[in-house]
């Protein structure tokens, strides 16, 4: 059995929720748009409607056409989220290029199927909104934020007030170029693994060691888990809109 509860905030100082997350059966979503006056809402909102949209037909029509391909290594649930990504980009890349107030415009995105035969995720991110695993006291981050911070250059540089000061700065986002690279990998799971879908604008206000803290006092209640993390990154300031999805799996 699959449990989950999302949540999204608009935080303590900004004038607009520009996240967007969606729970539909066992997709779960997470996207923090940017750029322009309300252009990241824009961009948010239609990347998961595109994610949605493909990862809903791909399981119900057998003779669906896969526009970047099939990856025959690669199994039925890794290619729907690829798909389904890679079309997002080219949407949120288009729109961005229809006006002049959408120019600019992208989202992070972090996107994950979960199975339960075999019990397993299937997930996908670009930008540094994440993807963490907790099961048995421990908290692991099976995302990799896509920053200026973990890029090649960053990791190099010697003057840590420099990387500090550009560790949010994103090195991919939907919608900035045509195209988009980014990795599709799964993670089996075991009874009572749980999962956290979120934006930076809680990673940002709560550290991981309170994030796991936070998840494991709510036991198997995720509606409290996201209710109580959405309030402390506000107790901690709340700089930016906070979203966070927990999902439990039960065997």
């Amino acid at each position: 059995m699959i449990v989950s509860s999302g949540l999204t905030d608009i935080g303590k100082r900004r004038g607009l929720n520009e996240d967007t997350i969606l729970e539909d059966g066992n997709l779960f979503i997470v996207c923090d748009g940017m750029g322009g006056h309300k252009a990241g809402e824009v961009a948010s909102a239609l990347a998961v409607e595109v994610v949605a949209r493909f990862v809903q037909r791909s399981a119900m029509d057998d003779e669906i056409t896969w526009p970047y391909g099939f990856h025959v290594g690669s199994d039925l649930e890794s290619n729907r989220i690829r798909t389904a990504v890679k079309l997002a980009n080219r949407a949120v890349a288009r729109e961005s290029a229809s006006s002049d107030e959408y120019t600019g415009m992208g989202t992070t995105l972090t996107a994950a199927l979960v199975s339960e035969n075999p019990p397993r995720i299937t997930y996908a991110n670009v930008g540094d909104s994440r993807l963490y695993l907790l099961q048995k006291g421990t908290i692991e981050q099976l995302t990799r934020d896509d920053s200026w911070a973990n890029s090649a250059w960053g990791e190099d540089r010697d003057d840590s007030t420099v990387t500090k000061n550009m560790q949010h700065v994103l090195t991919k986002a939907l919608g900035a170029q045509p195209d988009v690279d980014f990795e599709v990998q799964t993670r089996r799971l075991s009874d009572g693994d749980q999962l956290l879908l979120c934006s930076d604008g809680l990673t940002n206000m709560v550290t991981d060691l309170r994030i796991l803290e936070i998840v494991e006092s709510c036991g198997a209640d995720v509606t409290a888990a996201t209710r109580m993390l959405v309030d402390e990154a506000n107790r901690n300031g709340g700089r930016d809109n906070i979203s966070a999805i927990v999902i439990r799996y039960q065997a």
